[in-house]
């Protein structure tokens, strides 16, 4: 067995603890947060046998293999160096870090402790979008001409929709580009096989100042009787982004954190000179194939239909609902195979810190594009 430690129980913790007890390999052996008391309750909820308060606590606890890091935007950095010092396999929650000098610096920290590094953006992992990577890699959408689409939400719709992320502090100058255009960027990046090389981007901020329940609230839950305070905003709520590839193709893109009845809205559609493919992450199980001269193809994720190479991200036979949590297995898969194996493949699925760091990038050009008003050249 494979012993794991994750450090931070919000949300997205317990959503790796799942995937990685799905595996039947791996196990997670102690949980770390900020206070004792919430890290004891959280472990004995999740049946977790330790629980820690500190992360040199948790990087002490015998015979541990790997670190997840699933702390808040502004700690990702420095917990990352710590786990890498440590010697420890890691896998990241995005973004890596906050800046593009933290991204190189943990890169190089990464490569010289020789362990396996994974950062979590997971829609590469869905069935139907392996698809579309392998149907661009064996050439049979012919020649890149554009790939476009948009990741619409609506969860910072209202005035009174605060979180951490807002606070540029803890989530980092950019937030709904940062949160969640990463995962279009890598994503599209992934299917299409090119880098993202320029990119002109307009910004907004709907919202210049939010109100923020003082007693703390949680996110998502609607309290009718919370006391506000003004918060200013210095994050984007939207975003518009122009971008060319390596290979001089083109694209376009969407982000927002305030469209209403838009949930998780990830939606790409990759133009080649044979065919088009496709993909809205909210229809996951499905990808559209366009043809000029011929009907539109529908393909689901039959096991049987999908190209070899991609048909064992999908478990169960035609008809059968899989989705993200399945992703996410997908993910958590590939990458403890890697750490049984001891090294980072030559071409790993999952997303590295190589690859976190490349969006970190692009995250950069595109906020400064905003600012100076023209086009950016990414910095790698």
């Amino acid at each position: 067995m494979i012993n794991v430690g994750i450090i931070g129980s919000g949300f997205i913790g317990p959503a790796h603890l799942e995937a990685l007890r799905r595996l039947g390999f791996v196990q997670v052996v102690a949980l770390c947060d900020s206070e004792l008391s919430q890290a004891q309750e959280k472990a004995r909820q999740l049946n977790i046998p330790h629980a820690c308060a500190s992360v040199a606590e948790l990087l002490a606890h015998p015979d541990l293999h790997a670190v997840h890091n699933c702390t808040p935007n502004h700690l990702h950095a420095e917990i990352n160096r710590q786990i890498l010092r440590a010697g420890k396999h890691v896998f990241s929650e995005k973004p890596l870090c906050m800046t593009p000098q933290e991204a190189r610096e943990l890169v190089a920290l990464a490569e010289r402790a020789g362990v396996v590094h994974g950062v979590s953006f997971v829609y590469r992992q869905f069935a139907m979008v392996r698809q579309a990577e392998s149907m661009m890699r064996a050439g049979s959408l012919g020649r890149l001409f554009a790939a476009h689409g948009s990741y619409l939400q609506d969860w910072m719709l209202l005035e009174t929709d605060y979180n951490w992320r807002v606070d540029a502090a803890l989530g980092g100058a950019s937030r709904a580009v940062a949160d969640i255009g990463s995962h279009w960027c890598d994503t599209v990046q992934f299917v299409t096989g090119r880098r993202i090389t320029e990119v002109m981007a307009d910004l907004s901020i709907v919202w210049p100042t939010r109100k923020a329940s003082a007693g703390g609230s949680q996110t998502f839950v609607h309290d009718p009787h919370a006391r506000y305070e003004d918060k200013p905003v210095s994050t984007e709520d939207f975003g518009s982004v122009l971008f060319r590839f390596d290979d001089g193709s083109r694209g376009s893109f969407n982000v927002s954190q305030v469209s209403a009845g838009r949930k998780n809205r990830l939606t790409f559609e990759v133009n080649g000179s044979e065919r088009s493919v496709a993909w809205d992450q909210e229809v996951p199980q499905q990808l559209w194939i366009g043809h000029r001269e011929q009907a539109n193809q529908l393909l689901t994720d039959d096991p049987g239909l999908l190209n070899r190479d991609v048909a064992d991200s999908a478990h169960f036979p035609g008809g059968h609902i899989e989705g993200w949590p399945d992703a996410f297995k997908n993910m958590m898969a590939q990458f403890y195979r890697a750490v049984q194996a001891g090294n980072m493949p030559e071409r790993p699925l999952f997303a590295t810190f190589h690859d976190g760091a490349d969006v970190m990038y692009i995250i950069d050009a595109i906020v400064k594009s905003h600012q100076q008003r023209r086009w950016i050249r990414i910095e790698r």
